[in-house]
């Protein structure tokens, strides 16, 4: 299980109530097939910032109750009348991805924080109001486990963010622990990689944590639901320190045996 803010959607989930199939996948098509214009292909910057561009201009048409041009936007069009679903954070999030395509460091940790309150948080609060949740103490929870979440993905892809030309962790941290670039581009894990990647696992599990009582207040399936993508970033953290921090030549990912202990700490969460 990759520990990213969409793969984390619980498109397919047996835990996911029924009634809220469509709407999330309505969301998770919106999300990863502009994610994709961001991400994937040969566009140039210019191509995608347009294309992102026009989505932003397709949920200007679903804003006004016009009819929006192709099939996601027309799906996603029924399910924010049906849900009342809110359209800022489906804009939270094209602001991200126009930031990926123009964006490749980030100088300190506020930065990166900001970049997760429009690129993870928003995919949280949609799912709230979804679930009928609207309380300003969960949101703010799902903005930690999402951020985290967020986090965790950059920490297990560093080579993969690499060969996009892109580094997650900030500057200022490269800096303290006396990690450059040339070792990211070499694979190179010794002491100092180490220590700098502790150091951003500590503060990943420390955030997810301070967002973990969320899981327990949500009833029902849902709160199972995120129990288990809880347990599944935190898990992902075990694994890249099991790997002696070396993300560089086995991205850390979770098996069936780990699904049973996710399982098994998820029953054992306690306020």
């Amino acid at each position: 299980m990759p520990v990213d803010h969409y793969e984390n959607f619980p498109v397919a989930s047996i835990l996911l109530p029924r009634r809220l199939r469509p709407p999330v996948e309505a969301i998770y098509a919106f999300a990863r097939s502009a994610d994709d214009i961001a991400d994937e292909g040969d566009a140039s910057p210019a191509q995608r910032l347009a294309s992102l561009q026009e989505y932003d201009a397709q949920l200007d048409v679903i804003a006004a109750g016009g009819a929006p041009q192709g099939p996601i936007f027309a799906r996603l069009a029924q399910m924010v009348a049906a849900c009342a679903l809110p359209l800022q954070p489906m804009r939270d999030l094209l602001s991200a991805f126009r930031q990926d395509v123009v964006t490749v460091r980030y100088a300190d940790f506020d930065l990166l924080l900001d970049y997760c309150r429009r690129s993870a948080n928003p995919v949280g609060a949609l799912m709230l109001h979804l679930y009928g949740v609207h309380d300003a103490a969960s949101l703010k929870q799902s903005d930690a486990v999402c951020s985290a979440l967020q986090l965790i993905n950059f920490w297990q892809d560093v080579a993969v963010d690499w060969a996009k030309g892109r580094i997650y962790i900030p500057l200022e941290d490269l800096a303290r622990f006396g990690v450059t670039e040339t070792q990211i581009a070499d694979g190179v894990v010794d002491g100092r990689w180490r220590a700098l990647m502790q150091f951003e696992i500590d503060r990943a599990r420390a955030l997810m944590l301070s967002g973990a009582p969320l899981a327990l207040r949500l009833p029902g399936r849902v709160g199972w639901e995120l129990r288990l993508v809880i347990q599944g970033g935190l898990r992902i953290l075990e694994r890249i320190e099991q790997a002696d921090h070396d993300v560089f030549r086995r991205r850390p990912s979770l098996g069936r045996a780990d699904w049973l202990a996710m399982l098994g700490r998820a029953m054992r969460m306690r306020a």
